[in-house]
Order: structure tokens, then sequence, then C-alpha cells
């Protein structure tokens, strides 16, 4: 019994001393670069080709430069590093660790981080050690083991590009997301989604209709949209999971799909129902219906505020289109753009504060930000295309959209501060109305 006693409480102390390890930890984790501090710049990260490990069975030289290629792209795709070119490295890559590194001749290449590793195939197991240095400190910031039994070196990589993410800004950015929009073709439209690193394109709904306004739920289980399958605009919540569809929203006159609720249990509605294009909140649940405004105007286009606590809409109240701001309940609205006679598709960042939408400015539609409050007004996108319906990634850190320029299509996905533009997809076929999707398992 005292041999018990001594037992429990030595678990105990070793409870106690891990929970203050942990603690610790936590308290000394440190972010290593500010990516939204004004004036940002990308950082210049420097990633070698991996090695050959002495033991395991050796993997080839391209598979090797593959998988430095595959985080290459990966990390240049949230747009907040410079990847230095391989050709101008002064130090050479030896195999083996601990290695010695010369951080002089990194730093006079201008890199301020340094990626380097090993990869090993084992029977069926492909093993890669990474290490990410901190130039400017001479210090290792992390040297972490990866594997796939499948020995599938992207999904190696893109692990490896998240902890680097993750250990230089503390967020583990978009990568496990996807983005949905709409292909209008002569034949009808439908509904496509495809990965962040425009990977896995598939078709998502088969209506061959019109079908409109795609929205994500926050939990990742359904997909919201409107769709004139049965001849007439309803709204639709699509089981992501199952695949199984349901009518929400088949009222008299228009059903337009809005956002869904931060906790994904309401939806947000336009319907002309009682005469009038309205805002209504409907709990999918219960299919409870509460109207939210009631004016003469047009009421479209609603999104929930990440706190749930506003809600940011398009209205004609004013004599043209602009950006609104309500209370949830829908008392206290009031106009937050001045600017341009055409304002529309507001998105709120989920960082909050900020709201994304698009406006007519020298015969084009561009891409604008601006605070809730109407203040910091700032255009982001400023080309000869046509630029819409703006959709803000999880991270609060990129914006997708829509861009239409000489019988072009393409979505597009670009830094906050309206810098680094990625080609998605691009297609002779109509693209509108891109949706970022949660961050999803």
């Amino acid at each position: 019994m005292i041999m018990n006693n001594k037992y429990v409480l030595k678990i105990l102390i070793l409870f106690v001393f891990l929970a203050i390890c942990g603690v610790y930890s936590t308290a000394m984790a440190k972010v290593y670069i500010d990516i939204d501090a004004p004036g940002f710049q990308q950082f210049p990260i420097a990633i070698c080709d991996f090695q050959n490990k002495k033991t395991g069975t050796s993997a080839s030289s391209d598979v090797n430069s593959a998988i430095a290629d595959d985080i290459k792209n990966y990390l240049d795709m949230t747009g907040i590093f410079k990847i230095l070119d391989k050709k101008s490295f002064l130090e050479g890559v030896e195999p083996g660790y601990p290695e010695k590194i010369r951080f002089p001749e990194w730093t006079a290449i201008g890199a301020d981080f340094l990626v380097r590793g090993d990869l090993t195939v084992q029977g069926k197991d492909t093993v890669a050690d990474s290490r990410l240095y901190d130039v400017a400190r001479g210090e290792m910031l992390f040297n972490k083991r990866y594997s796939d039994a499948g020995g599938n070196t992207k999904a190696l990589a893109l692990a490896i590009a998240r902890d680097i993410l993750m250990a230089l800004t503390g967020d583990a950015g978009d990568f496990n997301t996807k983005i949905a929009f709409i292909i209008k073709r002569k034949t009808g439209s439908d509904i496509y989604s495809m990965n962040y690193d425009a990977s896995g394109m598939g078709n998502m709904t088969g209506h061959q209709s019109i079908v409109t306004s795609p929205r994500w739920s926050p939990d990742g289980q359904y997909l919201a949209f409107t769709s004139y399958k049965k001849g007439r605009p309803q709204v639709y919540l699509r089981n992501l999971k199952t695949g199984s569809e349901r009518t929400v929203a088949s009222f008299e006159g228009l059903n337009l799909c809005g956002s869904f609720s931060p906790d994904s249990k309401k939806l947000l509605l336009t319907l002309s129902k009682d005469g009038n294009e309205d805002i209504y909140v409907l709990d999918i649940n219960t299919m409870q219906l509460k109207r939210l405004t009631n004016s003469y105007s047009i009421d479209v286009s609603p999104t929930w505020s990440p706190d749930g606590q506003k809600i940011a809409f398009v209205s004609n109240r004013s004599g043209s289109p602009q950006i609104f701001v309500m209370n949830a309940d829908g008392g206290n609205a009031r106009r937050i753009t001045f600017n341009g006679k055409y304002n529309t598709s507001p998105s709120w960042s989920p960082r909050g504060g900020k709201i994304a939408y698009e406006g007519l400015a020298g015969g084009r539609y561009q891409i604008f930000t601006v605070d809730e409050g109407g203040g910091n007004l700032m255009q982001m996108t400023s080309d000869n295309a046509d630029n819409e319906y703006p959709s803000w990634s999880p991270s609060g850190r990129q914006i997708v959209f829509s861009s239409r320029q000489g019988g072009r299509s393409r979505i597009c996905i670009m830094n906050v501060n309206g810098m680094k533009t990625r080609v998605l997809f691009e297609s002779a076929s109509h693209l509108v109305m891109p949706s970022w999707s949660p961050s999803l398992k």
C-alpha cells in the first residue's frame, strides 16, 4: 500500500512537471515574423534540396529536389515569403546531422530563414527530417521528422510547409481549405471546388441550371446555395459528407442565399415573399424565420461578422447600391461606403474589423476593403479586368475573387495588401462567386 502511494505520488509529480513544462513552452512560444505589420515585405527564405541519409534506402536525387520544390511552391502560395534561387547559394549542403552551417554565407545572399533536410526510404515508408533555421540569430527553430506510408512526398512537403508557417507566424495558414465557385456555361451553371493549391477540382452540384451564391458553413458540414433547378429560385442546403440536399427556402418570389452564422446554426436569406426584397434569418434546425429589415428599398447580400454581433449587407436605400452594417437583430443600420455609385458583394474578414467588397471604379469593377465603421478605404485591384465577388481566407490574410478580361475568366487569390496575385483557375467559361471554405479536416 505504501509502495502504491509512492507510485501515485511520483505520477502526480510527473504530471505537474509536464504541465509546468507545457505552460513554460507556451509562454516561450515566439512569433518570428509579423506579417500584419504596416509596410510588410516578403521574408527571404532559402530551401535546400533534401539529402540522402546513410541509413535506409537512399531516395533519388529527383525526389530530393522534388520535395524541396514542393515546399517552395506551398510557401510561395502564402504570399509571405520570397523564395531564394538555389543558384545563389554560397554554401554547399553535406549529408548528416548535426550539420555545420556557415550562417554568414546565408546572410550574404539575403536569407532570413533556412530550410534543410534529409530523405530516406524505409520499406514502403518515405521519411523526411526537416530543420528550420533563423539565419540572423544563428539558431535552429525546429527539427522534425515526417513519414508517409505511401511515399507521397507532396504530402510530406505540405506538412513541412505548414509547420514552417506555424513556427514563424503562429498561424498554420490556409493549406487545408477549398474554394467553391460557379462555372456558367450555355447549358447551365453548377458549383465546382478546388483545393488551395489548385488541385482536386470537382463538381459539387449537378443542377445544370442557374446556380448562385455558394456559402460554406463555418463548421465545414454544409454548403448553401440558390438554384433555379425547379424553375424558380430556391435555397438548398447540401450535406458535404453525405451529398444529400434539402430545400430550406422555397417561398413565393425571390429566395437568395446569404452567409451562415459563426456557429453554423443559422442562415441569412434575402426573400421577397412579403412584397419587397428584405433580409431574414433562418434557424436551420427549427426552420423558424425572422425578418431583419423592413423597408421599401432592396436589401441583399447579407454576411455575418465573425463574432455574430453584426451583419453587413447591400441596400439601395440611399439611391444606389451601397454597403451597410446593422446589428444582428436588424437594428441600427448605417451606411459605410460613400465613394462610388455601385458597391456590392460584401465579405467580412474572419479577423473582424474589415469588409471586402466590389465597387465600380473607372468603368470596371474592382475589389476594395473598408473598416466596419467606414474608415480606411483601400482599393485592392486596379487593372483593366472586372474583379468581383471577394471572399476572405480563414486566416484573414488572403482574398479570393473572380476576374474577367478579354473573354477569359479567372479565379484569383491575392494578399490582403493587394499584392502577390495568383491565378487559381482560368477558363473561357464565366467563372463567378468564389467562396472560401473554413479549414477542413
